[in-house]
């Protein structure tokens, strides 16, 4: 677990970054180009998203009708 690990420490120093120094700040541009190097380690060491992050069928079908809620309200 030591990629995922690596992947989720860096992923939430660099939404730190980005929430107290914005999204121009050199540190926050270095910040998640270390975040995605970590995930694309972890990827190729063959650790998967979905593994993490199992697709939440009741989000997506209240994504859907919600969507097709504001569809019936327009002409």
């Amino acid at each position: 677990m030591h990629y995922i690990r690596a992947a989720r420490t860096a992923q939430y120093r660099a939404v730190r970054a980005l929430a107290v120094r914005g999204l121009g700040h050199p540190l926050t541009h270095l910040l998640l180009a270390a975040a995605a190097t970590a995930a694309a380690q972890a990827w190729d060491a063959g650790h998967r998203v979905t593994d993490l992050h199992p697709v939440r069928t009741d989000r997506l079908r209240d994504s859907y009708l919600s969507h097709l809620r504001a569809k019936k309200g327009t002409p």
